[in-house]
């Protein structure tokens, strides 16, 4: 059966899942809706079960939720393993997977999408990116639902909210840090779920190269913080992570067939 990833380009949850499919070496075919229009898609795709993507449609079956998508790859598609054999590794990792997805997917897309919803201009090249066939017509109304829906929906009209959620990018890339200490990987001596997770999650903060090209030079406020944090061992890591376990992300925004290539 075909191989289907219904994702948002600019997604840091999508980017693990794409990344995944990558490690795995599965050729897939990967479809992009337009930000905001996703949420009725992915109702109708799982009939009600989920309405955010990634969504993975593999051997006949729907799956939402990265973490899950993972899951099912790692079984299907054992070589090479992104799960430690260890199992004392393995639970360590997806605990760090699980931390990683909780405390740090949410703060940074409140946090992206604060700063773009005070840069009319800027989310309106980004609504064009993300949607080229309403920025025909339409890309001013469009730009407006992207910023009122993200406001609602992750709350990303609050500074306040955006505050704590700079805080919380602190709090995660001290844990990452800690987690590390002097070691290359977060668990034991080899790429794992935990590092694909850290990495691909504060992907909208480091912005490495290898990373979706949708979002690169944000507001001022944000390019401060980015930054800020630039020479933490974090930062730093993040960017060596892509470099060695990531290929070049390219951009699809319709329905075309993916190659998946891992980096080596």
């Amino acid at each position: 059966m075909q191989t289907v990833l219904w994702h948002i380009e600019m997604s840091h949850f999508s980017e693990k899942a794409r990344w995944a499919l990558q490690i795995k070496d599965v050729e897939y075919e990967r479809c992009g809706p337009p930000p905001g229009l996703h949420i009725v898609l992915a109702l109708w795709l799982t009939r009600g079960r989920s309405g955010t993507l990634p969504i993975l449609e593999l051997d006949g079956e729907k799956l939402a939720d990265s973490t899950a998508i993972i899951a099912a790859l790692e079984e299907r598609f054992p070589d090479p393993p992104l799960y430690p054999a260890d199992p004392r590794k393995r639970m360590r990792a997806l605990e760090l997977e699980d931390y990683f997805d909780r405390e740090l997917g949410p703060t940074i897309r409140r946090l992206v999408w604060h700063e773009l919803r005070g840069d009319p201009e800027r989310l309106g090249t980004i609504a064009a990116r993300a949607a080229p066939v309403f920025s025909k017509w339409a890309a001013t109304p469009y730009a407006h639902l992207l910023s009122a829906g993200t406001g609602l929906r992750y709350r990303a009209n609050s500074e306040h909210a955006a505050q704590r959620a700079t805080s919380m990018v602190l709090t995660v890339l001290d844990r990452l840090e800690a987690e590390l200490g002097d070691r290359e990987y977060l668990v034991g001596d080899q790429f794992s779920v935990a590092d694909l997770t850290a990495a691909s999650l504060l992907y909208p903060i480091v912005l490495p190269e290898q990373a979706p090209k949708q979002v690169r030079e944000m507001p001022e406020r944000y390019e401060q913080l980015r930054a800020s944090l630039s020479s933490r061992r974090g930062y730093r890591w993040v960017e060596d992570i892509y470099a060695t376990h990531r290929g070049e992300s390219d951009s699809l925004a319709d329905c075309t067939r993916a190659s998946a290539t891992p980096a080596r």
